[in-house]
């Protein structure tokens, strides 16, 4: 890749580099507490809400229930060609320890204790592969 190539792949839309038979991405997607601008979705609790359950039983099941909709939403936004669908690439778990209030997204966490939020990111990452053996 040429350092133009390079730059122009860090960013949430990359180019396509027919060349190299790179085809054109959108990294954009989110799905903290649900698939979220790409139409209608469940929305879950926030992640400290969630959090807040101690039950990382609940948080594999839920992000299993948003894995299900986001290839769901992802293949229809194939078959349709949805410019909203971006991929199967999402922003999701945010697994940052939340100790500072003027950071203002503690929301996003699962707060400041490190066991928890550790054992929450692996139940939801193991949720969100959708029950593939390889990742349990």
């Amino acid at each position: 890749m040429t350092l133009e190539e390079k730059a122009l792949q860090m960013q949430n839309n990359a180019p396509a580099i027919p060349r190299l038979s790179i085809i054109q991405y959108n990294w954009w997607s989110e799905a903290l507490h649900g698939v979220a601008r790409q139409g209608i979705a469940t929305v879950f609790p926030q992640a400290i809400g969630m959090a807040a359950t101690w039950d990382t039983d609940l948080i594999h099941r839920v992000a299993d229930v948003v894995s299900t909709e986001a290839r769901a939403k992802y293949s229809d936004g194939l078959r349709t060609k949805s410019p909203r669908v971006g991929g199967l690439t999402f922003w999701s778990p945010n697994i940052n320890i939340f100790r500072d209030p003027r950071w203002g997204r503690g929301q996003e966490t699962y707060g400041e204790d490190p066991f928890l939020t550790g054992r929450i990111a692996v139940a939801f990452i193991k949720g969100n592969a959708g029950g593939r053996p390889e990742i349990s």
